[in-house]
């Protein structure tokens, strides 16, 4: 099956399958059934069965998978293997929380940038990085050629922002803005993010709960 056919549904459980894994993993497990990791993760056997044929033939009937084998294909096709060279816009408390304690290493990115127009943010160090300014996002984006890009800025600044990177050759981005980008550009990618939105969900759940 090509990439192209592959589902939005079952690429968003991959993910979940690489953290299950990892769990697995980190407790000794080194082969697991199907029909186990199905009851670990609340899913059923032939879902993770037609989830991992999308992507090929990782099992062996009668043995189940190789835990660390698994995680490892899986790890590839998410693409975290690589180092995808990423800048972040707005250094406020979202932005350097997420600089602080996201893991980009082993998430398939690499933070190399930071940038705020605030003076008062400009120079403040996040980590091993310093806050730079917005103005030399151009300059810093053609010595560096970052690919991917995470926004933690105004709305009304998102548009703006957005189409000034895909000049400066983004080409993905991880948006917490409380824009949705709606982009025309080819090859663009956007992950929209909205925490607000999570925690309504959240109170929804606990409203109907009540009503049952």
């Amino acid at each position: 099956m090509s990439k192209t056919t592959i589902s939005n549904s079952v690429i968003r459980r991959l993910p979940r399958y690489y953290r299950f894994l990892g769990d697995l993993e980190a407790n000794g497990y080194v082969r697991i059934s199907s029909r186990e990791l199905a009851e670990k993760m609340g899913l059923t056997a032939s879902q993770i069965r037609q989830d991992f044929n999308c992507f090929g033939e990782f099992g062996q009937q009668g043995y189940g998978y190789n835990v660390t084998e698994l995680r490892g294909e899986i790890g590839k096709i998410l693409g975290l293997d690589k180092c995808t060279p990423m800048i972040l816009l707005g250094a406020g408390n979202l932005g350097r929380a997420l600089a602080a304690h996201i893991d980009f290493d082993n998430r398939g990115f690499k933070l190399i940038g930071i940038f705020d127009v605030d003076p008062e943010l400009v120079g403040r160090r996040v980590g091993e990085l310093e806050v730079m300014s917005s103005s030399s996002i151009e300059s810093f984006c053609h010595e560096n050629h970052p690919i991917a890009a995470i926004l933690c800025i105004p709305k009304d600044d998102a548009a703006k922002e957005t189409e000034r990177l895909i000049n400066c050759g983004i080409k993905a981005f991880w948006n917490f803005t409380h824009y949705d980008l709606r982009l025309s550009y080819r090859g663009v990618l956007v992950e929209n993010v909205h925490l607000g939105d999570s925690l309504t969900t959240l109170s929804y759940g606990l409203n109907t709960m009540d009503k049952k």
